[in-house]
């Protein structure tokens, strides 16, 4: 089928032989061909001229379109005729076709509308090496026909990289090696020339795109050919396109091209088809979707900034997003067979070369950080809704899979066993997301099933954020767009009106309790629509842009936003930067209270709660209606159970500590000084803790109390003496052992201080004259820690050693003092002086 002198020229020619002698012994076959091979045009063809019929599952659209219009142009005839292509609302294929190129989504439908494949021979999984979700979970379901339906269904998983052992041992197959790529690439080592911050989140540092720029521009003086840069989104690629601008063109007057999943197919299409000869050079900046299934003619440079996006999912809040990661060694080896596709070509790496031991050797499998509803939903499908027995290179993450299941669960998509409903199978046929195929079925019915197609179209490709975050005025700056992402928006439309009249979902969204047609209200559609598809983001509006939605999670509208004082919101599209305490809406829609009641239904909520208030620092017993975490209105609850009551009490005790129970100086000395007693001496002396106090506290609760006020009536006081250890006898030496008051030689009582972790006695100096050692307590076995004051009663000297004090330390505090206080006795001898709480002249 494929020429012969085009087939000389690719490298996979020499692993053909192996492939179709493995393919005829088992049926299985894991190719390993690195970039530059032809694997993706020679082998389809190839395998096709041995009159079978071949379907490609490639992960992105942009690949698809591009293998097939290859394969077709290796033939010399368009697309459409002996190979196709389908990938979301766009078909090319007919009777003729024997190479059919789909995505991996596209062959996930088709499975599961019918798993015989009719009319296929054969399954190639292109790519397989990117672990994409829909290629693993297409993986585990053939293997699944061909074990019970159709052992004669051969299997081919090519992969770019030589990390194929997974595959083979999850096929069963063996490992054909293609030869290495078509032509050498050299590497340049081109870090920035002074450190940049590592990415956060999707924030990219602008010192490293400034830099990746200085290397385009570089590339474009040492080397020749076109260059191909990968960045790893939209908004860097703008950033960089706009450092290259000048004057319209980019350097040097080159053209300056962006590829990435949402430019516009015929953009797409100029690149992969190359230029003619004399045509300006071309800089063409794009996402990971250029790293693989094609190759992009005139390139013999590659530039690489080593960064990738990936999803993550909170699955606790029920927020996605992307975030920025360091792109993997094998991401990165695929990214530089770019250059060598044609031609001797060139990467230059944006990063040292010491630090490329330290990159990740594979991408995550997206099964391990993506979100899993809609392979939930695949898998209750196909019967097994927990996917134990299916074959996965990994296991999905077990949160994440409840998370999925309870999603499923809440939207009827599955029953409480995790069978598949009818409704779920209407879910799965729509080809949504399972959250906006409920939207579409069941907005349908109360908006229309045009208005409700619309808004769907909307939330499955999120709008330009030049549009705001006002979901109704994106709707409206769609219907007038005359743009690449109003076309596509378009035509998601008519798929998805189309899909309703094939599921019957407009006549079962009629059927909706209570349904009503809104005509023309932008608004309210945009709303229900939008709650319909997250009933958990239904949010309430806390003031100053600050939201509260149902799943409990706080967001953050930005400044100057139009929808800051609306009362509620259904939230479309948020995310949580990394480490923010809050959300970040980017898109929302006004709703009403019967809005977000109907929509989030069962997260609507009555109860009587009775706990512990931090903020009023009281029990609090109420009857509160709410959406998840939103509260609705609340009502004072006159007779609530006792025992809750004592519950929220002994929480305020373990919450507040000690200091609820209000002890009062008494009862706070005497804890300090049992807690003293049982530091020093331990048993039987009770620890006295604020556990342990508040635990007898709540011994000694008053079965009627039922508000701080009746724990602050409790005598502490008592409660810790009836804590003594009288059954051990020692509690009549309490006086003796943790003195109150200690008399010293002037014959005042003076107050110990047991708070700190030694005793303080603090008596003025002169009230000890005679004393020549220091007072002992515990049974002799501690030394208060004495404080000598000043006639003013300020500090003169601390000690715990009176003897040491009078021989040494008396003198200069004597000789700094007398003549401050010259009425005061300042002896030279202080040992045999008199005690005194007077002055001389009193004394006289």
């Amino acid at each position: 089928m494929i020429p012969d002198q085009r087939l000389d020229r690719l490298p996979v020619r020499t692993a053909l032989p192996a492939l179709r002698e493995a393919l005829t012994a088992g049926g299985t076959a894991v190719l390993a061909a690195p970039p530059g091979t032809g694997k993706t045009t020679a082998v389809p063809l190839a395998l096709a001229g041995s009159g079978l019929r071949v379907l490609v599952a490639e992960p992105r659209r942009i690949a698809a379109r591009a293998a097939a219009r290859r394969m077709a142009w290796v033939l010399g005839e368009p697309v459409g005729r002996r190979v196709g292509f389908t990938v979301r609302g766009e078909r090319r294929a007919g009777p003729q076709t024997v190479v059919e190129v789909v995505t991996t989504g596209v062959l996930l439908q088709r499975l599961q509308r019918d798993q015989d494949l009719p009319g296929v021979d054969l399954v190639m999984l292109d790519e397989c090496h990117e672990r994409h979700l829909d290629a693993d979970t297409a993986t585990a379901f053939l293997l699944d026909i061909r074990a019970a339906l159709r052992p004669g269904l051969a299997l081919v998983a090519a992969s770019a990289t030589t990390d194929t052992e997974g595959w083979a041992r999850l096929l069963d197959a063996p490992v054909v090696t293609a030869g290495g790529t078509a032509h050498p690439v050299e590497v340049v080592w081109a870090p920035p020339p002074r450190p940049v911050r590592p990415p956060h989140g999707t924030r990219v540092d602008p010192a490293l795109l400034e830099h990746v720029a200085h290397v385009i521009r570089r590339a474009l003086r040492e080397r020749d050919g076109d260059v191909l840069c990968f960045l790893p989104g939209v908004g860097e690629i703008g950033r960089v396109a706009g450092l290259l601008a000048d004057g319209g063109t980019g350097p040097e007057g080159t053209e300056v091209l962006r590829v990435h999943g949402q430019a516009p197919a015929a953009v797409q299409d100029a690149v992969l088809a190359g230029t003619d000869r004399g045509a300006p050079r071309r800089v063409v900046l794009a996402t990971a979707v250029a790293e693989s299934s094609l190759t992009v003619p005139g390139v013999r440079v590659v530039v690489d900034a080593g960064l990738a996006r990936e999803p993550r999912t909170d699955h606790a809040r029920g927020l996605s997003a992307l975030t920025t990661v360091r792109v993997s060694r094998a991401a990165a080896e695929q990214r530089a067979g770019r250059a060598g596709r044609e031609a001797p070509g060139t990467v230059y790496r944006c990063w040292d070369r010491g630090e490329d031991a330290r990159l990740p050797r594979q991408p995550a499998p997206e099964i391990s950080v993506a979100d899993l509803t809609s392979f939930a939903l695949h898998t209750a499908c196909w019967g097994d809704p927990d996917a134990s027995g299916l074959a996965l290179l990994d296991p999905p993450p077990e949160g994440a899979m409840a998370a999925a299941r309870a999603t499923l669960r809440s939207i009827g998509a599955t029953a409480p066993d995790g069978r598949i409903t009818p409704r779920g199978e209407q879910m799965a046929r729509v080809g949504l997301h399972p959250r906006l195929a409920r939207a579409l079925l069941d907005g349908a019915g109360r908006v229309g099933a045009r208005r409700a197609a619309e808004v769907v179209a909307l939330l499955s490709e999120e709008p330009p954020r030049e549009w705001g975050d006002d979901l109704a005025a994106a709707l409206r700056a769609a219907r007038r767009g005359n743009d690449p992402y109003t076309g596509r928006w378009r035509a998601e439309v008519r798929r998805l009106c189309g899909a309703l009249e094939q599921t019957g979902g407009a006549d079962a969204g009629n059927r909706v309790t209570g349904a009503r047609d809104d005509g023309g209200d932008d608004t309210h559609a945009s709303g229900l629509v939008a709650a319909l598809a997250f009933p958990e983001r239904v949010a309430g509006q806390r003031g100053g842009g600050s939201l509260l939605m149902a799943s409990g999670t706080r967001a953050d509208l930005a400044e100057g936003s139009a929808l800051r004082n609306v009362p509620w919101l259904a939230v479309a599209v948020a995310d949580r930067p990394v480490q923010a305490a809050s959300a970040r809406v980017r898109l929302a829609a006004v709703i009403d209270e019967e809005t977000a009641r109907w929509a989030a239904a069962p997260l609507v909520e009555e109860e009587q709660e009775v706990f512990w208030s931090d903020v009023r620092r009281d029990v609090v017993a109420r009857r509160v209606e709410r959406i998840g975490a939103v509260e609705l209105r609340e009502q004072r609850l006159d007779a609530p159970d006792p025992a809750r009551l004592r519950a929220a009490l002994l929480e305020g005790l373990r919450r507040e500590g000690v200091g609820v129970l209000r002890p009062g100086p008494a009862a706070e000395g005497l804890r300090q000084r049992m807690s003293f007693l049982h530091r020093v001496l331990g048993d039987p002396w009770p620890e006295v803790s604020d556990a342990a106090v508040t635990a007898r506290a709540g011994d000694l609760l008053d079965p009627g109390a039922r508000r701080r006020a009746d724990l602050e009536r409790l005598d502490v006081h008592a409660l810790l003496t009836g804590m003594l250890p009288w059954a051990a006898g020692e509690a009549a030496r309490l006086e003796e052992l943790a003195p109150e008051r200690i008399e010293v030689p002037s014959g005042s009582r003076i107050k110990v201080d047991y708070s700190g972790d030694q005793p303080v006695l603090a008596v003025k100096l002169q009230e000890l004259f005679g004393l020549d050692r220091t007072p002992r307590i515990a049974g002799g076995r501690v030394p208060v820690l004495l404080h000598l004051l000043s006639p003013a009663g300020r500090p003169a000297a601390v000690t715990a050693d009176l003897a040491s004090f009078w021989r040494e330390g008396y003198r200069a505090v004597r000789a700094e003092l007398r003549g401050r206080y010259p009425r005061h006795p300042w002896p030279q001898d202080p040992g045999t002086a008199r005690p005194t709480r007077r002055t001389n002249a009193r004394r006289s």
